[in-house]
């Protein structure tokens, strides 16, 4: 019997104990073969998170954990079920998730019994059944409350499609009929899905286990979006989602999973100044001769412990932060650019274009006995240095101004400036391309890493004075 459904489709399970119903409905039907790229994207996320645990085939990590000192008894959670599916089970207190099914579906299997009714008639629990299928590559929504037993199976038996991944929220860590020693260890903020996870009796396991239990006589609702259950054209897209998802899953695992998290404000806010500083050694680069474009931006740190450090070793720390701590974005950036240009015969690099000569060859002119420079100049208390970096291509000249300059002792300033003389038509076509993305995110980002760099340096070297002076 099937209905059309103009919102969510859902099921709704009452409990036969008189407890809260499970409720699963739909959400959105994905793109063909997205629930295993994600699965196994995600997966690889949760595996390399410092909360990670791997068991009862059900792998999880704790994304965030309770506060009770703050009245916060929540916790939220990672979970995934692979192509094996994992063992009945149920928990103390009851649940709320957010899963994607994989590309070939999944079950999910309730039975509301209580132990007391198991106890009286293990076969309780098999009349307490009732399935509900959810079909490939589908984000849906789980509530069930507490002491309700569940299994997450593959849709169709022996799939070698994974069976969902999921966001679990549990709203109450301390709910339900806790034992006092895992009680103790929610307060703690020790629990994970694992220890407050019971396993189905092995009487009951045993049933369902026999030969002679038949799965399809357990009632069933089947939810779907793109087709009735058990058409021919849900038989087709079950075919194709699962032949994409086995290209993608593969595809996504083949890639890994990596992540970025950035900070935008705050600490280290880049600001592009409305002109160059008079101070800088930008002013005197090209002389009297025109130049086609020019910038500097500077980012300003406060209430920094510079200790006794002086702006020539901040310098030192900052150009290998340029070095050390470039932005990978950047670094792809520029070997994609590279490619673009070798066969013009211009100049490539590894680093962004602001500081690519630091990876020059040249020792006529160092900076820190290290660092190959054009320019440099220290005032006389050392509270003021820059140098100028750049190089000479068949398209354009460029010089970069870097600097930093010690307010006092809770106060630093760094500028990262660069200049460009166009020598053809194709440098300024080349200048107009590149401008926006260079001001907007390859500058200021290569400054606040390597500051980001150089502070780090200097708060370590601070902390080793601090030790060696106690021990003296």
């Amino acid at each position: 019997m099937t209905k059309v459904v103009h919102s969510f489709p859902s099921a709704k399970i009452a409990s036969k104990s008189g407890g809260l119903p499970v409720e699963v409905s739909l959400i959105a039907q994905l793109g063909h073969g997205s629930g295993n790229h994600l699965f196994e994207s995600v997966s690889a996320r949760q595996k390399a998170h410092i909360d990670f645990i791997d068991e009862l085939d059900e792998p999880s990590a704790k994304l965030a954990g309770t506060d009770f000192e703050k009245g916060d008894a929540t916790s939220l959670y990672t979970f995934s079920v692979g192509a094996k599916g994992h063992p009945f089970h149920r928990h103390a207190g009851h649940r709320i998730f957010t899963a994607v099914s994989g590309s070939g579906g999944a079950q999910l299997r309730f039975s509301s019994a209580t132990s007391e009714q198991i106890e009286k008639d293990p076969d309780n629990f098999v009349k307490a059944l009732h399935f509900i299928n959810i079909p490939p590559d589908c984000m849906f929504t789980v509530r069930f409350g507490g002491e309700t037993w569940h299994q997450f199976f593959p849709l169709i038996e022996n799939s070698p499609h994974p069976v969902f991944f999921a966001l679990s929220c549990h709203t109450n860590e301390l709910g339900g009929n806790l034992p006092e020693s895992l009680r103790q260890q929610v307060i703690n903020n020790q629990a994970s899905i694992p220890s407050l996870t019971q396993l189905l009796p092995k009487k009951v396991a045993d049933i369902l286990a026999r030969n002679d239990f038949d799965s399809s006589k357990i009632p069933t609702t089947s939810l779907s979006l793109d087709a009735p259950a058990g058409s021919a054209l849900s038989a087709a897209c079950l075919s194709y989602r699962g032949g994409m998802g086995t290209v993608r899953g593969a595809w996504s695992k083949w890639l890994g999973s990596t992540g970025f998290a950035s900070e935008t404000g705050g600490k280290l806010t880049v600001v592009e100044l409305e002109s160059t500083p008079d101070d800088s050694l930008l002013m005197n680069q090209f002389g009297n001769e025109k130049f086609h474009h020019d910038d500097t931006f500077c980012l300003t740190l406060n209430d920094v412990s510079v200790g006794n450090k002086k702006a020539s070793t901040l310098l030192a720390s900052l150009l290998d932060g340029f070095l050390q701590n470039s932005p990978t974005s950047v670094s792809r950036m520029m070997a994609f650019r590279n490619v673009l240009v070798k066969p013009m015969g211009l100049r490539t690099s590894a680093l962004g274009c602001p500081v690519s000569s630091l990876l020059s060859k040249q020792r006529e002119h160092l900076f820190a006995n290290r660092f190959p420079v054009l320019e440099q100049l220290t005032n006389p208390d050392d509270s003021f240095s820059q140098v100028i970096l750049g190089a000479d291509d068949k398209h354009l000249k460029f010089r970069s101004c870097i600097g930093v300059k010690i307010i006092n002792s809770h106060q630093v300033e760094f500028t990262l400036g660069t200049r460009v003389q166009c020598t053809n038509l194709f440098g300024r076509f080349y200048m107009a391309v590149i401008d926006r993305v260079h001001r907007n995110y390859v500058t200021p980002t290569m400054l606040r890493m390597a500051v980001e760099h150089a502070t780090q340096m200097s708060e370590n070297s601070i902390e080793a004075e601090t030790v060696s002076l106690k021990i003296i």
